[in-house]
């Protein structure tokens, strides 16, 4: 049963980022209105001309690697803080995103908990060489 839930929420988590990265480049879906301290932020970020690309490779590939469940705790980790940034600028500036931004945590979550014995050796108060 857990291996199911598990499952699940891996494609679930893996899905929603392939789509909204995706989203990125081919602009399949609308933009939902944000507020205009938002949008200034969000056009700060686009006149960089690297920053979303950056940010909607790491979505689509990260995505794709939880979907075909290759390197998925690595990716789980990379998505990390991609979730935190997003979330931030929902918390602060465009509250209307939270309720999306809470189910993708707790599928992150899920996933995290599940592959904590994967991340066990980084947890390492002091590391020794050789």
């Amino acid at each position: 049963m857990k291996y199911k839930l598990h499952t699940g929420a891996r494609l679930l988590f893996g899905l929603a980022f392939l789509i909204f990265g995706l989203n990125g480049f081919l602009k399949f879906m609308g933009v939902p209105p944000v507020t205009p301290e938002a949008g200034a932020l969000l056009g700060a970020f686009a006149k960089t001309g690297y920053f979303f690309p950056l940010i909607k490779s790491i979505e689509v590939i990260a995505g794709v690697m939880l979907i075909a469940n290759l390197f998925a705790p690595l990716a789980a980790l990379i998505m990390a803080p991609v979730l935190v940034g997003i979330t931030t600028i929902h918390i602060f500036l465009n509250p209307a995103g939270l309720p999306m931004m809470i189910l993708l945590h707790a599928l992150h979550g899920f996933l995290v908990y599940g592959y904590f014995k994967y991340y066990k050796s980084v947890l390492i108060k002091k590391a020794e060489l050789f």
